[in-house]
Order: structure tokens, then sequence, then C-alpha cells
């Protein structure tokens, strides 16, 4: 069996974070309206480009529990993984905070007739 560096080692265990991301959307700070917009938009705009990864960083929860924008965003993010939008959806790893890195489909290509 060979071995393999800790980098590639790390991207066939699915670890893949902020630094293998194409782009980070950062929405810490943002308030649940913002937040839904962004990602919406981020969906939109992915359909008439080539498919990217980007990294999304949410706020951490606060401190005694609460609220965070971890939840309705995932909601989000899988119903765009089903309608195609998205090819792969994680969470980041613990070492990049909370959030999710995913692979945007792009634009499908047309087959000429």
């Amino acid at each position: 069996m060979p071995h393999f560096e800790d980098f590639y080692a790390a991207k066939l265990r699915g670890s893949l974070g902020v630094t293998d991301a194409d782009s980070v959307l950062d929405l810490r700070g943002a308030n649940r309206a913002t937040a839904e917009a962004s990602l919406k938009d981020m969906l939109e705009r992915s359909r008439f480009a080539k498919g990217k990864t980007v990294a999304i960083r949410l706020d951490p929860p606060p401190e005694g529990g609460g609220e965070t924008l971890f939840q309705p965003a995932g909601r989000l993010l899988l119903d765009a993984k089903r309608r195609g939008l998205i090819e792969r959806l994680q969470t980041l790893p613990a070492q990049d905070g909370l959030g999710f890195y995913v692979a945007l489909s792009g634009r499908t290509e047309r087959t000429p007739l």
C-alpha cells in the first residue's frame, strides 16, 4: 500500500477546507435573511458559470448556546444538491470553524443537435 503525503491523504479522507476552495463566502456576522439571500445568489450565479468550489463560513454558536445559521444554510444547500446545483456538500473540518465546503455543478454543457 503506497503512502500518501498528508495533503493528499486529507483529500482522500474528505477533509477539504477553506484553503482548498476556489473562493470563500464569509457569512460570519450576517443575519439569517442576508445569509439566505447570499446563498441563493451564489447558487443562481453558479448556473451560468463553470463549476467551482466554495467554502462557506458561519458564526459559531454563541456562548451558552443558541441558534446559528448552520441548520437553515444546510437545508438550503441540501435542497440545491437535490436539484443538481451542487456536486459535493460537506462540513468544514474543525480547524476551519463552522461552515460548509461546496462543489458547485456550474453550467451544464449543451449538446449540439
